[in-house]
């Protein structure tokens, strides 16, 4: 039985990532009758760190520092040490981000912890059981931890948040920990090309491959991705065609994302793409080979010229998405 789980919520430019709040819920399915600590740490979070307590937290501590005002591994391992020495969890969740997963890794080693990453479901027998993807998604697998501290990081859109209950406040306890001895130092953050919603939390992902033929076209997808509240990514093959930045790849190389909806356009469904999309809720391709690859997954397919279909799409969904 777990007595208590700390959850760890990142910040990423002064606002919570969702799988802050997803994480938060998967800590209460571990722990029903248990107390859910939520964990924030950065230069100025104290004040953000209360929106923790609207989504399940029973507790929120902040951990402050100047060292902390971008992440570094070793910064941000320091502070989330010092909270679970001093909380003593039973578990500690966290989302399956890019943080997440550099984080949750050196806290594990350094505690002797076992380590569930990736996790996208959780059932309860003896104890919690993890579900998460292997082989690039073509397999699952079900994870227990049998002794010691519990550590999992939960991928993003696969554990629906809590509703939120504006009425459950409480004070952010603030945590004093030496951050100090770090080997890498961040003095300023330079963002990529890449704008709008993150592609690992997107709801709706418009991806675009060599089929769109060009930079200019991708400007198609980003229209049908706005209409759609949207976000827009691509495959390896767009992005080594310089169609796009990197910071939209999707598949084993690049993100692995989960939204309700993916609209793959000009994209042959690759094996390597295929392994960062393919748990998809729904898969709608647009491709003009019939016997394209990505229709073998899609659930609904749309064989013609993506010129012709995308604009066409956009036009419709106009009418119906308020």
């Amino acid at each position: 039985m777990l007595n208590k789980v700390l959850v760890f919520g990142e910040i990423r430019d002064g606002e919570f990532r969702n799988v802050a709040f997803e994480s938060l819920a998967a800590a209460k399915q571990i722990a029903p009758d248990g107390e859910i600590v939520g964990v924030v740490a950065g230069e100025e979070v104290q004040a953000e760190g209360k929106k923790l307590f609207h989504y399940g937290a029973d507790r929120v501590t902040a951990v402050e520092h100047t060292n902390l005002a971008h992440f570094t591994p070793e910064g941000y391992t320091q502070a989330l040490k010092a909270a679970i020495d001093a909380e003593a969890p039973d578990a500690v969740i966290m989302g399956h981000t890019a943080l997440g997963r550099d984080l949750s890794a050196k806290l594990a080693g350094r505690l002797n912890a076992g380590l569930v990453s990736d996790a996208v479901a959780i059932e309860m027998k003896d104890g919690p059981v993890f579900t998460r993807p292997i082989y690039s998604g073509k397999a699952f697998e079900q994870v227990t931890v049998k002794d010691g501290l519990l550590m999992a990081t939960i991928r993003p859109n696969n554990i629906p948040a809590l509703e939120a209950d504006m009425g459950r406040e409480g004070e952010v306890a603030s945590l004093d920990a030496e951050i100090e001895n770090l080997q890498t130092v961040i003095k300023n953050g330079v963002k990529n090309t890449a704008t709008g919603i993150d592609l690992s939390e997107a709801s709706v992902i418009v991806a675009g491959g060599r089929g769109l033929k060009g930079e200019e076209h991708f400007k198609m997808l980003d229209e049908l991705a706005d209409v759609l509240g949207g976000a827009v990514g691509a495959s390896r093959g767009a992005c080594d065609a310089e169609y796009c930045d990197y910071a939209l790849q999707i598949g084993q190389t690049g993100k692995v994302v989960t939204p309700d909806l993916y609209i793959a356009v000009g994209l042959s469904g690759a094996i390597q793409h295929v392994a960062g999309m393919s748990n998809s809720k729904v898969i709608v391709a647009i491709n003009k080979d019939p016997e394209a690859e990505i229709f073998q997954i899609a659930d609904y397919g749309i064989v013609g010229d993506l010129f012709d279909i995308v604009p066409k799409l956009k036009e419709e969904f106009k009418k119906v998405v308020v």
